[in-house]
């Protein structure tokens, strides 16, 4: 299954079916809008020419972006001390496949976009969008969740929606919510305002300790033919690669090329690297190689394209310094677990939607 781009098709259709229907506004389908495309902020914009294939292999086949309601940023990665070298901590997101595992009977939590239709129950939509370009105010049309996106929420207050919302009749807003799981149904214990859980995205942070003196300001030449050659011939050793930004993005602030390596030893790759890289540079230890990543990530396209009951939003491409590829679904269970082990659960960062509490 290769991943395409709709959105631009979609917008234009959706702005002439509008133009042609005043004073009506038009349904978009919004089935096309989930197979748009966005980019990983993680991933570097200037990688070397094997990089930049495998990448595109791995290429994110996402669900749009949604806005979230405003929540308290979340605490601070701890520092590294000069010289230590930085581990890879596991985060609430990340506790092991087992540990996320769901099955009937267990109390699970979700947090994210409740949306109402009059006459059904109401149900938990992670991945709705909730704003359309395009249509004018008072003219949007109201949030759409597909069953194989959406769980039942039973005994659900309404009332106690954060940003609550009527758009033609449908309400919608935000929760956080705390229930027994059964056959995608939630039946609600507790209900509060939507909250951020912690670890659910990967701290902003550099891979490597700065140098003595700090990070200087120093010309990169990351774009030029040698660097992305011996990069090229690297893609089964190096796990990921970013560009950072330690002191900001000023014009004379310091960049730094951070380079992941899943294979061999850290000291001989750097030194085979700065014979051609000049530039600050931060090599650390990866866990799987870009051509590793792009097989991984080709067989979960193909998973999502043949099994859409397993409710996978989004996966492929690479996150954190171990370049795990990342899966976002509605929620893993046991028949989540059988279909993508054979891929390696311990080379996926598994994100559920619902969250089982232990």
């Amino acid at each position: 299954m290769k991943p395409t781009d709709k959105v631009d098709d979609l917008l234009t259709k959706a702005g002439a079916q509008w133009r042609a229907s005043q004073p009506s506004a038009p349904e978009p389908d919004l089935d096309r809008i989930t197979s748009a495309q966005r980019k990983r902020r993680w991933l570097v914009p200037t990688l070397a020419a094997a990089s930049v294939a495998a990448i595109a292999t791995a290429a994110l086949i996402v669900l749009p972006d949604r806005t979230e309601p405003a929540v308290a940023p979340p605490p601070s990665a701890p520092k590294v001390m000069q010289g230590e070298p930085r581990s890879v901590q596991p985060t609430a997101a990340q506790p092991g496949a087992d540990g996320l595992l769901v099955r009937d009977g267990d109390k699970v939590e979700i947090n994210g976009q409740i949306v109402a239709v009059p006459g059904k129950d109401p149900v938990f939509c992670p991945d709705v969008i909730r704003t359309l370009p395009g249509y004018p105010p008072g003219k949007e049309p109201p949030p759409y969740c597909g069953d194989d996106q959406s769980v039942k929420l039973i005994g659900l207050d309404l009332a106690k929606l954060s940003e609550p919302k009527l758009t033609q009749g449908v309400r919608s807003g935000f929760g956080h919510v705390v229930g027994t799981w059964r056959a995608k149904t939630i039946t609600v214990e507790e209900q509060a305002a939507y909250r951020k859980l912690p670890g659910s995205e990967p701290a902003e942070q550099m891979s490597c300790p700065p140098p003595a003196g700090g990070w200087q300001s120093r010309p990169s030449n990351l774009d030029s033919k040698p660097v992305q050659d011996f990069l090229t011939s690297k893609a089964d050793v190096i796990s990921g690669q970013r560009v950072s930004y330690p002191a900001g993005h000023s014009r004379k602030a310091p960049v730094v090329f951070s380079v992941g390596v899943a294979k061999g030893d850290l000291a001989a790759f750097r030194k085979a690297l700065e014979t051609v890289y000049k530039g600050n540079l931060c090599v650390f230890r990866g866990k799987i190689s870009l051509a590793e990543n792009t097989q991984i990530t080709e067989a979960l396209s193909t998973l999502m394209g043949e099994r859409k009951d397993l409710s996978i939003f989004h996966g492929g491409g690479s996150r954190g310094d171990e370049g795990l590829v990342p899966v976002h679904l509605l929620v893993f269970d046991d028949k989540a677990k059988a279909a993508l082990t054979p891929l390696g659960l311990e080379k996926l960062d598994i994100t559920p939607s619902v969250r089982p509490i232990r």
